[in-house]
């Protein structure tokens, strides 16, 4: 029993596993069980432990599949998409990520950087990639949060922006202010 247990951790596509997930892959509702077993794992080196209640096949888990356990619903978005996308010149070792609060964590020498975001937002699946374990804002969705969620925000590179797209997900946002500040972007980097 003890080594089924384990073994269906394995197998599983996910490097990242809350309390809960383990729950549910062993199919069992007894919560003292399960923390035994995952105890007994964890001090054997079997799994590692990355935070109270979540969980590693080993050290070399996916980091983003983390920030997105950490608080759920929630996706990678922001700065680290922009960074990623060359829209942003900026270097940061922080993974930004849009989820119903504003926290900072570090955790296993990583520092999350969690930004809360209207639940309408959150909940929408528009501009967003399905990875295998996590979801990831597209360049555009990324903008848009970026221009949602802050004042002032200074972009580097904006000729890669698909601006049909932008205005294509703007209405889940349902607000004057951004459509605005779009519309203003538009006008000076879109067709530059």
């Amino acid at each position: 029993m003890e080594k089924a247990g384990l073994s269906t951790i394995l197998r599983s596509k996910n490097t990242v596993f809350t309390f809960k997930d383990i729950a549910l892959l062993w199919r069992n509702t007894n919560a003292n069980l399960v923390k035994r077993r995952i105890h007994y794992y964890v001090k054997n080196g079997a799994l590692y432990s990355i935070r109270r209640g979540i969980y590693a096949k080993d050290t070399h888990y996916n980091r983003f599949e983390l920030a997105t356990k950490i608080y759920t619903p929630s996706y990678i978005s922001l700065e680290t998409v922009l960074q990623e996308e060359g829209v942003i010149f900026q270097h940061y070792n922080k993974i930004f990520v849009v989820t119903y609060l504003t926290r900072e964590i570090t955790c296993d020498g990583q520092t999350y950087v969690f930004k809360k975001i209207k639940d309408t937002v959150l909940m929408s699946s528009i501009g967003l990639e399905k990875k295998e374990n996590y979801e990831i804002a597209s360049k555009e969705r990324a903008f848009l949060d970026v221009l949602y969620l802050y004042k002032n925000y200074h972009f580097d590179n904006l000729k890669s922006v698909n601006w049909d797209t932008c205005f294509r997900i703007l209405p889940i946002y349902d607000n004057k202010t951004l459509a605005r500040k779009l519309d203003s972007y538009y006008k000076h980097a879109g067709r530059s």
